[in-house]
């Protein structure tokens, strides 16, 4: 234990309660889930662990998802503890891999626990930043073979961002490594003030209104907003088109200029919309800088590109970025190489550069607080489809806005699009945080592993530890108490029909008609419409319409203060309002206390004479309806109750043990295949245990087989770089152009890879298992030509940026590493090695440094 006033003095910090409590947690030897909002301190308590932990005698490790933020974190602790003290493990660096403090990416940490590394002995803490990554699609089970897997006597710090349940993933870390305690902070270290920007056809000036009114953050959504968009009554939804108009870039600015809200960021979600913001604004002669701020931009852009050679400068227009950053204005995104970025988010946290037009990978972690963030519009394409912005994403997008210690207030403003209404706008500005999710699947290395260090029931033990089997069982539980009142209701719908033994099912013609109905009876309900719904007849309170769904479903309150959400199967007869309240202001339906209210005004309000309950049961229809139709009704109820009761059995019977048995059917192809045999791991499978790689077992068989040997380093180079390529873009998943293969003992490689993944592929179909994505060449020629010596202007195409042929090498350079220090045959490792040294120079050496001052 250390002195933690001592700490918070040498930091000239008070500690915010949040800390305190994620400190004592700590202090009592427990590991800590600490979920805040962006900028609200989260870093102190992983730096309070690390002290305490150098004070005890032992070493601290610090994991991030990201090289850069790797790089970031290992140029801070050096600041603060001294070089000697600090050292850095990523797929580009090895620096001081001993000394007392580490910083790493995730994967590293994950390849050391499966390794046995004598480097975790007298391992004192961990720390894993950004571990909400854990649902991410393709890394996120790093993190949980982690937690699993790590000596469970070293305690965990999790840093997070605010999810809706933090809660149950510290219960699972409990549930596998011991008391773990979750500190949740949800209020912002700077308010947020959201904003809606409307442009009107025939002004030039665009209007911007409060997205919510009333006090605090959410409250009501703004009529002024909702009438200015709302359609004209008997209107087409192209009458409010006609009217109203996205306001320009350029206005954009100008209005934050002269309001007082730059810096900002301007999410444009588009690299080419962001260059293109950019020279607009130089074209227009936007300046936002002065004299002196202009000279000190000039000195923070030569000490980021001093390294660059002057052919690649020139390549990458160093001149008329500079001259847009120079002004006060930049472009941030993947297609930029990583000095230019870099020297972008010091010029920005410096405040000299005013607007910075990025894609939402800024938001991804970046250390670039603004007074305001922009969002240009709510749907962004994702590689195959245009989606909404989820709550989730729009928190962390607007989590930018506020900078602690300068601005009181931060603020988020969404321009008027025809495509979204603004009542969208305001629901997901008010829903918040969302749950966090697994993405936990076994793949063919964790299996090798799982073989190599466990006998089978440990492994499946193991696999039963993973979020996901946690949340999944949790599941169980709930689904069981489904089961149990889906199996009452059958019976009652039996009884109630006069059939014990079953009923036959009703015409689809007669179930469509009562669903209609329902449906109908819904969309007449109203806010603040009081329902009698089950047997009690419990007065439940409309409070507005599940806009995740279709518009029939309707959220209610219940006696409980508890939201429910229902719609047309729910409901064995049409809900009818018998009484109506005036519901609390401000409007805030996810607040306990408005909850509350609702339900005791529901309790009060005085019920019509008539009103029947039983909306949620069969019961006596209003009128003389006649015994067929109360019969159909009946048969209709059987069946909808005997398809819940099949629904949840198979979901029951999904989720008991669904990672376990992909784990069999993956150790099935292995055994089939040849690398795992009676539980053991045979030559190969010791191969493929080494390799992490979303390619996994293609890369083996690639290396078991021989297809590599003979390759000299260039070809060695385009060949992996299948493994580690994939086109991304509308036409993704379409054929690519022709390769133009620089040699033909490449393509006679890479054919080998396309042959045997189509083997795999089939294999995969036949298991049910997910697929391994293709191998994909088109990046062969480029790397190639690179690892050969050519100059990158000669090797970038029309359609490729250097931003992302830094990354894809990069990546490869990873690959090309692992390669050298498992494949059995060794003139393929030497190879290897000699392709890494050809790859990593000029643009790409520049990339992987860390410390740029």
């Amino acid at each position: 234990m250390i002195d933690r006033v001592g700490f918070a003095a040498d930091r000239r910090v008070v500690l915010d309660p949040f800390q305190v409590a994620a400190i004592d947690a700590l202090d009592a030897g427990r590991s800590v889930l600490v979920a805040a909002p962006t900028g609200s301190g989260k870093t102190l308590v992983a730096e309070y662990a690390i002290d305490a932990a150098l004070a005890r005698g032992t070493k601290a490790f610090y994991t991030t998802p990201l090289k850069a933020l790797s790089n970031q974190k290992f140029t801070d602790f050096c600041a603060h503890y001294g070089s000697d003290r600090v050292g850095l493990l990523t797929g580009d660096h090895s620096i001081r891999g001993e000394a007392p403090i580490v910083v790493m990416t995730t994967e590293v940490l994950r390849n050391m626990v499966y390794a046995d590394s004598a480097t975790l002995d007298n391992l004192g803490v961990v720390v894993l930043d950004e571990v909400h990554y854990l649902q991410d699609r393709f890394r996120g089970p790093v993190w949980e073979e982690v937690i699993v897997h790590l000596d469970h006597a070293v305690p965990l710090v999790c840093l997070s961002a605010t999810v809706a349940n933090a809660r149950e993933v510290a219960d699972w870390i409990t549930s596998v490594r011991g008391a773990t305690d979750a500190v949740v902070e949800e209020a912002r270290p700077v308010a947020l003030r959201n904003w809606y920007l409307v442009g009107e056809r025939g002004r030039d000036a665009c209007t911007l209104l409060p997205t919510f009114v009333g006090d605090g953050e959410p409250g009501q959504p703004n009529p002024e907003a909702q009438r200015l968009t709302r359609r004209p009554p008997g209107g087409a939804p192209r009458a409010v088109r006609g009217r109203l108009r996205t306001p320009t870039r350029d206005e954009v600015v100008a209005l934050l200029a002269e309001s007082g809200l730059l810096p900002a960021i301007v999410f444009v979600f588009s690299r080419a919309g962001c260059d293109q913001a950019v020279e607009h604004a130089r074209a227009a002669a936007v300046s936002l800088t002065s004299p002196e701020e202009r000279a000190e931009i000039r000195r923070i852009a030569a000490a980021h590109t001093a390294s660059l050679a002057d052919d690649e400068a020139t390549v990458l227009g160093v001149a008329s970025w500079q001259d847009a950053l120079e002004h006060g204005i930049a472009a941030h995104h993947a297609g930029l190489v990583p000095p230019l970025k870099e020297a972008v988010e010091a010029a920005f946290t410096a405040g000299l550069v005013k607007v910075v037009f990025a894609t939402e990978t800024l938001a991804l972690g970046v250390n670039m607080p603004a007074r305001t963030v922009v969002i240009e519009k709510l749907t962004k394409f994702t590689g195959e489809r245009h989606e909404f912005l989820t709550p989730g994403e729009y928190t962390q997008l607007t989590g930018r806005a506020g900078r602690r210690g300068i601005d009181t207030v931060g603020n988020a403003v969404v321009l008027w699009s025809p495509f979204v209404h603004f009542d969208q706008v305001a629901s997901v500005a008010a829903r918040g945080s969302e749950a966090l999710v697994s993405a936990f699947r076994p793949t063919y290395n964790m299996a090798a592993n799982l073989v190599a260090r466990y006998d089978r029931a440990t492994a499946h033990h193991l696999l039963g530890q993973s979020f996901a089997q946690f949340r999944a069982d949790r599941d169980v539980v709930t689904l069981e108490r489904q089961l149990a009142a889906a199996r009452d209701r059958l019976a009652r719908a039996r009884s109630g029909a006069g059939a014990p033994g079953g009923s036959a099912a009703p015409s689809p013609g007669a179930r469509g008609a009562e669903r209609a109905a329902v449906a109908r009876a819904l969309r007449a309900l109203e806010p603040g419409d009081v329902v009698l719904l089950g047997r009690r007849a419990t007065r439940n309170v409309v409070v507005g319409r599940d806009g995740r769904r279709d518009g029939d479903r309707v959220v209610l309150i219940d006696p409980g203060g508890d939201v429910r959400r229902l719609g047309p199967d729910d409901f064995a007869e049409a809900p009818v309002a018998v009484a109506r309240i005036t519901l609390p202001e401000p409007y805030a339906p996810k607040n306990a206390a408005f909850r509350r209210a609702v339900a005791d005004a529901a309790r009060r309000a005085r019920v019509r004479a008539g009103a029947g309950p039983g909306a949620l049961r069969p019961g006596d229809r209003a009128g003389a309806a006649r015994a067929r139709d109360r019969a159909a009704a009946a048969a209709a109820a059987v069946t909808r109750a005997e398809k819940d009761v099949a629904r949840l059995e198979r979901r029951i019977r999904a989720r008991g043990s669904s990672l376990t048995r992909q784990f069999d059917q993956v150790l099935a192809l292995l055994e089939s295949w040849g690398y795992v045999e009676d539980w053991d791991l045979t030559v190969a499978g010791t191969l493929l245990a080494r390799l992490s790689t979303e390619q996994d077992l293609l890369l083996a068989e690639a290396l078991r087989e021989g297809w590599l040997a003979g390759l000299g380093p260039a070809e060695l180079a385009a060949v992996a770089s299948c493994c580690t390529y994939e086109r991304r873009g509308p036409d993704a998943g379409m054929p690519g152009p022709p390769v133009r293969w620089p040699s033909s003992r490449v393509a006679d490689a890479a054919r080998r890879l396309e042959r045997r993944w189509r083997d795999l592929a089939a294999a995969e179909d036949d298991l049910h298992l997910p697929g391994t994505r293709p191998p994909d060449p088109g990046l062969t020629p480029a790397v190639y030509e690179w690892a050969s010596g050519e100059r990158l202007a000669e090797v970038l195409g029309d359609e490729l940026t250097a931003g992302d042929f830094v990354r894809h090498v990069r990546q490869l350079i990873d690959l090309l590493r692992q390669i050298g220090e498992v494949s059995p045959d060794p003139g393929v490792r030497d190879a290897a090695r000699a392709a890494v040294t050809a790859c990593h120079r000029g643009v790409v050496a520049t990339a992987s440094r860390v410390g740029v001052a």
